[in-house]
């Protein structure tokens, strides 16, 4: 997985519970606990696939302009994280005469491709409002502790 996929995630939420009002990227910045740079990078993808809409000017900012029932982290997945569940270096080498070098990248390559398919299968079940719905339920259970 990796930060792009999470930042995703957090800003829609952040914009879904706003409810329709506009956040600036250094709002949901904060909430995320990233750099601003780094959102705007995020929600100008998620602008492009019509997840937020924006205000330009001194009060522009995101808006959320989805539905969270129909959002599936799945969609998500695939926009920002696909292909992140195996790592960038394998190793062995296939010219080895070694049993495990000469073959591990390859046997290892299609344990990750099948991984990333159950991955994305488990994240299509999870919409953007179940999420919300856990999230809900964890702040009247930390409430109730205080």
């Amino acid at each position: 997985m990796n930060s792009e996929f999470t930042i995703a995630v957090h800003g829609l939420l952040y914009l879904g519970v706003r409810e329709g009002r506009i956040a600036k990227s250094e709002d949901i910045a904060e909430s995320v606990t990233t750099h601003p740079a780094r959102v705007r990078k995020v929600l100008s993808v998620l602008r492009k696939h019509r997840y937020v809409t924006t205000k330009e000017g001194a009060h522009g900012g995101y808006m959320l302009s989805s539905n969270p029932r129909d959002v599936r982290l799945g969609d998500l997945y695939r926009l920002f994280a696909f292909g992140s569940f195996a790592p960038h270096w394998r190793s062995g080498d296939e010219s080895s005469n070694c049993i495990v070098s000469s073959n591990i990248k390859e046997v290892m390559g299609t344990i990750y491709e099948d991984g990333e398919r159950v991955v994305e299968r488990y994240l299509d079940s999870i919409t953007l409002e179940e999420v919300q719905m856990r999230l809900i339920e964890k702040e009247k259970h930390r409430m109730n502790r205080l």
